[in-house]
């Protein structure tokens, strides 16, 4: 036994995650298998199962069977709580396990904290980690209390309330699960401001990053941002704007979505279009009607994803909004990468470069591999499928319930690589290196 702790001991911060999000998955994929979970009491395909627990923690919203009307209130409750751990990582709920119990949390545990919650440092990590249990719990609860205005008058008092807790949870952990039913999403409300605009304020609130919201909470008290909390909210808001004023453009006349709906549904269809890539999944527009602009626009946005630290995956915010100035810099001539009057040291665009060409070859991999295992799908629906599942978006154009066993392991592989990281998961896999103290020649090599 002491020899088993002193291997789990031996393992780094982005091992100890990578197996926790592997372990949390089985498990939930297990709970699902059970007879009970399901609403006809016969035991789901494990393949099923282990698709649709990958899809919870890694907060994707990709379903092979349908939530709303599969599984019973057993399944559905699985299905949030393993939403929930995801979302906040399993480290998070550990730190609030080790609290109620009175535990002292080690050095080990802050470190893997630190990684999980892509801290700057270890200091305050466990006050940090409060503060962010305390903060989701209370947006998600008034989530689920604006929300409840039109759950419960529709569904009952019961029913009502358990939904509108459900899509607080998993708006806000930007999973995209529902359970209206029959995979329609929340097209049903798409002219419903109450739906629409809460699901998509707390799609934003979890994407934009705990640490952001940390510096947030003490601005009051230190009157500034960190640079990396300035491009985090100016990258978010160029996205959101944008996004929506190019979506309203794609979609304006088209008969498929927004064409014949009234200014109002227009305005809030296109805004929950360009804010639900980012990386919920819901959808409130038939996806598969959408113009090919529209469809290519939302591709880059699942790409992109949300923010570091956050419940979201992508390459995120942070790092095209590095690259972006990178390319700026060097437009320019400056020797540096220059954002808000700060230099951004060259590791952190190294890094940057790297998460996105790993994240880039995962994604063209995946594709291929698609192309060959489904038989019959369009190009564009594998390479939508495949940036849904890397970006844990949630989106399809309707290929997931098409899956063959090879795509459902392979698109449940691609969710935990977004959901841990591309960068996370290399490093897990990598031995353990130390910095090469020797610097060879420098020379040249033509580019461009």
């Amino acid at each position: 036994m002491q020899i088993k702790f002193n291997k789990l001991m031996s393992f780094s911060p982005v091992q100890i995650l990578a197996i926790g999000f592997a372990v949390v998955i089985l498990a939930g994929a297990f709970l699902l298998k059970l007879p009970i979970a399901a609403q006809d009491g016969i035991s789901t395909p494990f393949i099923d199962c282990l698709f649709t627990s990958t899809s919870a923690v890694c907060v994707t919203g990709l379903v092979t069977l349908d939530t709303g009307t599969h599984w019973t209130y057993f399944g559905k409750t699985v299905i949030i709580i393993l939403i929930q751990i995801g979302g906040l990582g399993f480290m998070t709920f550990a730190t609030l396990i080790s609290l109620v119990i009175g535990k002292r949390i080690t050095l080990k545990e802050r470190l893997v904290m630190q990684e999980a919650m892509n801290s700057f440092s270890i200091q305050g990590i466990v006050k940090m980690a409060k503060l962010v249990l305390i903060f989701t719990f209370l947006i998600e609860g008034i989530g689920a209390l604006i929300m409840s205005i039109t759950f419960i008058p529709e569904f009952g008092l019961l029913k009502g309330t358990y939904y509108s807790v459900f899509h607080s949870i998993s708006a806000f952990c930007n999973a995209g699960f529902d359970l209206i039913g029959n995979f329609r999403s929340l097209t049903p409300y798409s002219d419903n401001p109450i739906i629409i605009l809460t699901i998509a304020v707390l799609i934003i609130f979890g994407g934009l990053g705990f640490s952001v919201w940390y510096e947030i909470y003490n601005y009051r008290k230190t009157k500034k941002l960190s640079l990396h909390s300035k491009v985090v909210l100016a990258v978010t808001a160029i996205l959101v704007i944008g996004g929506s004023i190019f979506m309203l453009l794609f979609e304006l006349n088209n008969p498929g979505t927004i064409k014949n709906m009234s200014v109002k549904g227009k305005v809030l269809s296109s805004f929950f279009a360009a804010v639900t890539p980012r990386t919920a999944g819901y959808n409130s527009i038939s996806t598969s009607d959408m113009t090919g602009a529209g469809r290519f626009l939302t591709v880059i946005l699942m790409f992109i994803g949300g923010s570091p630290g956050s419940t979201a995956g992508g390459i995120k915010t942070a790092t095209i909004g590095l690259l972006i100035m990178t390319v700026v810099s060097v437009i320019k001539g400056r020797d540096d990468t220059e954002i808000f009057e700060r230099r951004v040291g060259k590791d952190l665009i190294y890094r940057a470069m790297a998460i996105t060409m790993i994240s880039f070859a995962l994604v063209l991999v995946v594709t291929m591999i698609l192309s060959i295992t489904e038989v019959g799908a369009s190009l564009e629906y594998i390479i939508y499928e495949a940036t849904s599942a890397f970006g844990t978006v949630g989106l399809t154009l309707g290929l997931t319930t098409k899956l063959t066993f090879i795509g459902k392991i392979l698109i449940s592989f691609t969710m935990y690589c977004g959901r841990v990281g591309p960068m996370t998961i290399a490093l897990a896999l990598a031995k353990n290196s130390s910095k090469n103290s020797i610097r060879y020649p420098e020379d040249r090599i033509l580019v461009g």
